[in-house]
């Protein structure tokens, strides 16, 4: 791939013979993101801590060449993006005793950007976070390695996902998300639109990204393909699984019990802040961008139904 200037208007040659660097690509955006690259034929380079990791492996099977490699050894990432045609990026998570280490995580964007730069390296996409009206907590180590991107890549692409609608699946944490004998507890007021998106679209607009990067170039994509009520999207899993599930939004007091940065969410969110993703311009862009009751008509209601079946079993 080559481009003279960034101006939006060079032509952008792909080679789709190259590979794709995924980094994350054990978890949910990055795994979904290798898949429908290898499902496009495009070649697949996996970027994992561990090589034996049985979500590693299966990526393995499917097509993709693993490579070990972390965001603190720098001399791991070049051979991993030696001849690359391009890097799919998240920001590497970085917890610190009081949350998220902002410098940690925002010197680790910039580790990879600056080893694909140095590789000659021309696109990256980087998925990041969805935006609000006001400054999220634990938000500025992205939008620092958004900045850093912009001003580094010749060919640049920040995808922005907001909840994806796989976290029903997971383990509540710290007091939050997932469902928990049969209630799911969060942030969000029980009546009012929350935006939510398919992981399985985060990867379909990477892939558009690879696919034509000269249409993607300099772009930020606030992504979302649903906006059910908490209360609607629990009544649309007890329908879909069988199984009763509720919603129940956090106190402020509880909030406040679980941490400053959970708790200055809780805040913003009250005060109106919200995720502000164009669903229906999306939906131009990539006509199948699923809504919630799709991906429940997917393998999301089977898979829920297990999980959720599985735990109570658990606590019997």
């Amino acid at each position: 791939m080559s481009v003279s200037t960034f101006d939006g208007t060079d032509a952008v040659r792909t080679d789709s013979d190259s590979p794709i660097l995924v980094t994350g690509a054990t978890g949910r955006q990055g795994g979904a993101t290798a898949r429908r690259l290898l499902a496009a034929g495009r070649p697949v380079r996996a970027l994992v801590r561990d090589t034996e990791a049985p979500d590693a492996l299966a990526l393995a099977a499917a097509g993709a060449r693993l490579v070990r490699g972390d965001f603190d050894d720098l001399s791991g990432l070049a051979p991993a993006l030696e001849g690359v045609a391009g890097v799919f990026g998240i920001p590497p998570v970085a917890l610190g005793p009081s949350g998220v280490d902002t410098e940690l995580e925002a010197a680790r964007g910039r580790a990879l950007i600056d080893a694909a730069v140095a590789a000659g390296v021309e696109q990256v996409v980087f998925s990041t976070v969805a935006s609000t009206s006001a400054p999220l907590p634990g938000g500025a180590g992205k939008r620092a390695i958004e900045e850093y991107l912009f001003d580094r890549v010749a060919v640049p692409t920040v995808l922005r996902p907001v909840r994806f609608m796989t976290n029903y699946l997971g383990v509540a944490v710290a007091g939050i998300d997932g469902i928990s004998r049969g209630v799911h507890r969060h942030l969000f007021p029980p009546h009012e639109p929350m935006q939510i998106i398919a992981v399985e679209d985060i990867a379909e607009f990477a892939l558009l990204a690879f696919t034509d990067p000269a249409r993607f170039a300099g772009r930020t994509l606030e992504l979302a393909g649903d906006q059910p009520t908490p209360v609607a999207a629990a009544a649309a899993i007890s329908e879909a699984t069988g199984i009763a599930v509720r919603y129940e939004q956090v106190t402020d007091d509880e909030a406040a019990a679980l941490g400053t940065e959970i708790a200055a969410v809780r805040t913003s969110w009250r005060d109106g802040h919200r995720w502000h993703a164009d669903i229906e311009a999306l939906r131009v862009i990539h006509p199948g961008l699923r809504t919630f009751g799709d991906w429940l008509a997917e393998p999301g209601a089977t898979v829920l139904r297990d999980h959720l079946t599985a735990g109570v079993e658990s606590v019997r």
